[in-house]
C-alpha cells in the first residue's frame, strides 16, 4: 500500500504535465492555422471573421509568430464601412485601434483626424439648427459630449445654448413688465440662430413697445408738459436702504419711486421715477 500511495503523487503530476502540453500544443496548433485563415477572410472579404482571426492571431504573439498585414487591411475596410452607414463611434474606435497597431500608417492617423474633424462639425450644424442632443449624441462617439473640467466641446454647447436660453426668459419676464429697453437689451445677446428665430415674436412686440412709448414723449414735448423727476439723490437713498432689508434692486427701485410719490416709467433704455 505503501508503494502505490507513492505513485499516485507521480500519477497526477504527469497527468496535469500532460494536459498542460496538450493545451499549449493545441493552442501552438490553432495558432499556426490562424493566418492562412485571416488570408482566407481577406481574400474573400469577409472583414468579421478577418477581423475575429485577426484579434485571436494578436492575442497569441507571445508564441512568437509573426504579425501580418490583413489584420491591418480588414480594420481599415470595416472602419470605412462603419463609417460609411453612420456608426460613428464603431468606425471611429476600430480606425483607432488601427492607428496604434503595427500595421497603422501616416494615412491611417490623418484619416482618424478627418472624421474626427467631420463628425465635430456634423454635431456643430445640428446645434445651429435647434437640436442639442442630436449634437451631443455625435459628440459623445468621439467622447467630445462631457469632461469632468468641463472643456469638451459638448460643455461649451452646453453653456451657450444654456446662455441663450436665460435670456430670452429674461427678455419675456421684463416684456411683461414693460420694460421695453432692458428687454431689447436682453434680446440683443441672443446670438444662437435658433434662439433668435425662436425670439422673434417677442423682438416686435418689444419694438412696438418702444414705438409706442418714444411717441408718447413725442406727445408731452409738444404739449410742453414734461413730467417731473424725482430728486436722484434722495431716490438712491431710499433704493439702497430698502436693498440693505434683504429687497432685490428691481422690487427696491419700485417701492423707493413710490414711496417718494413718483410712478416708474420708460425713459430712454433707462426706467425712470417721475411724478
Amino acid at each position: 500500500m505503501a508503494l502505490r500511495r507513492n505513485r499516485l503523487p507521480r500519477f497526477w503530476l504527469g497527468l496535469t504535465l500532460g494536459l498542460v502540453a496538450a493545451g499549449v500544443g493545441g493552442v501552438y496548433w490553432w495558432e499556426r492555422q490562424l493566418p492562412t485563415r485571416l488570408e482566407q477572410a481577406a481574400a474573400r472579404g469577409d472583414l468579421e471573421a478577418c477581423l475575429r482571426y485577426g484579434s485571436q492571431l494578436e492575442a497569441l504573439r507571445w508564441l512568437g509568430g509573426p504579425t501580418y498585414g490583413e489584420q491591418g487591411a480588414c480594420r481599415r475596410r470595416r472602419a470605412q464601412q462603419l463609417w460609411d452607414e453612420q456608426q460613428w463611434a464603431e468606425a471611429l474606435q476600430l480606425q483607432l485601434q488601427l492607428v496604434n497597431s503595427n500595421a497603422g500608417t501616416k494615412a491611417d492617423e490623418r484619416r482618424l483626424i478627418q472624421w474626427q474633424e467631420e463628425l465635430q462639425q456634423r454635431a456643430l450644424v445640428r446645434y445651429r439648427d435647434g437640436d442639442l442632443n442630436g449634437a451631443l449624441a455625435l459628440l459623445a462617439a468621439m467622447g467630445e459630449d462631457r469632461r469632468a473640467d468641463g472643456t469638451s466641446v459638448g460643455d461649451r454647447l452646453r453653456e451657450g445654448w444654456t446662455r441663450n436660453r436665460l435670456q430670452l426668459e429674461r427678455a419675456t419676464k421684463l416684456v411683461g413688465q414693460k420694460r421695453w429697453f432692458e428687454a431689447l437689451d436682453a434680446l440683443n445677446r441672443i446670438d444662437h440662430p435658433w434662439w433668435k428665430q425662436r425670439s422673434a415674436a417677442l423682438r416686435k412686440q418689444v419694438e412696438q413697445g418702444i414705438t409706442g412709448l418714444e411717441r408718447q414723449h413725442v406727445e408731452r414735448d409738444g404739449h410742453g408738459a414734461l413730467p417731473h423727476t424725482v430728486p436722484a439723490e434722495q431716490l438712491d437713498a431710499e433704493v439702497q436702504r430698502r436693498i440693505a432689508q434683504g429687497m432685490d434692486e428691481w422690487r427696491a427701485f419700485q417701492s423707493a419711486c413710490q414711496a417718494l410719490g413718483g410712478k416708474v416709467v420708460e425713459a430712454g433704455p433707462e426706467s425712470a421715477c417721475q411724478r
